[in-house]
């Protein structure tokens, strides 16, 4: 295969997530969705559409291959490092105030649904299933953690833990990966009738996320972006995505379970960041330039990745 054929199974993979991403930036201008269908849609992904996929992903899945302890316990480390890293970057380089924004975009990734999307397209059902259960883990890690760093430098905010640990253990895509275990491990049936109907369900989710992530950038935002902003970006998208996947590769992950770490470190920045910043009350426009410029460059970053771990046959 030459590299002309590899580079255009890599877009195959990577164009149609991105596509739909700025298939909703199109809308958006034209006026065909507004903000009150992007909160509605949203609302519909994350309490209904995406546990609906994740559910009958795992329920699907091989737990010995889905649930893949190894692969989970060092997506758990290597988030843990990406923090570390980045917050250390922070305190000598970036300005007090912003240093926990900074922090958070650069290690809080949207793994629950561009990378999810990405695993799909890559990996199919196996990117989902064992996606899924990342997705899992990451929703812990990426909650507590952003609350440690935002808290750190926002004094006069305090941490009301109690609140937090309700919303995750409320988390609509935690329920569905909890309520999916035993179907999985004891293959529990479902009748035709609902598995078809939940797949057309199911099918709803990643279109309509992706087209919601588009409607909501601001390309405002990124016209006024800031160096902290582009910095950030930076890491998110370039630094700690290489190291993290090198890190995997020098470690033994290969394959599958390295493409789908990569995916998932590689992922922009959550939206769920600009929420957790703004409800603290920091700086939330830089959250949302940060978040607007790692969801345009991802289409770039992400691509150029898949296309080097499959020319160096790591993938």
């Amino acid at each position: 295969m030459n590299l002309l054929e590899l580079f255009t199974q890599t877009l195959d993979i990577t164009l149609p997530v991105f596509a739909m991403v700025f298939l909703g930036i199109g809308l958006k201008r034209l006026g065909w969705i507004d903000r009150t269908f992007v909160t509605t849609a949203s609302a519909l992904v994350f309490k209904a559409t995406l546990p609906t996929l994740i559910f009958l992903s795992l329920i699907k899945a091989d737990i010995s291959v889905a649930l893949d302890i190894s692969l989970m316990v060092f997506f758990a480390i290597a988030t843990l490092g990406q923090f570390v890293l980045s917050w250390l970057w922070a305190h000598f380089r970036i300005p007090y105030a912003e240093r926990g924004i900074y922090v958070q975009g650069a290690f809080r990734g949207n793994c629950g649904v561009v990378g999810l999307a990405l695993a799909a397209g890559m990996y199919g059902n196996y990117g989902l299933s064992t996606g899924s259960l990342l997705v899992g883990v990451v929703i812990i890690m990426y909650n507590a953690l952003s609350v440690v760093v935002l808290t750190a430098y926002q004094t006069e905010q305090a941490a009301n833990w109690r609140s937090i640990l309700k919303h995750i253990a409320t988390n609509p895509l935690i329920i569905s990966v909890i309520v999916a275990l035993p179907f999985t491990a004891f293959s529990i049936s479902l009748p035709s009738w609902v598995m078809t109907s939940g797949d057309y369900f199911a099918s709803l989710t990643l279109p309509l996320a992706l087209i919601c992530i588009g409607a909501t950038l601001s390309m405002s935002s990124i016209r006024d972006k800031s160096d902290i902003a582009v910095s950030s970006s930076i890491m998110k998208m370039a630094i700690l995505p290489v190291l993290s996947t090198v890190a995997a590769w020098l470690l033994g992950f290969e394959g599958e379970q390295l493409g789908l770490l990569f995916l998932f470190f590689a992922s922009p920045t959550a939206a769920a960041s600009f929420v957790m910043v703004k409800a603290m009350g920091g700086n939330a426009g830089l959250a949302a330039n940060i978040i607007a410029i790692t969801t345009l460059m991802a289409s770039i970053s992400v691509t150029l990745g898949v296309f080097a771990l499959r020319l160096l046959g790591w993938v």
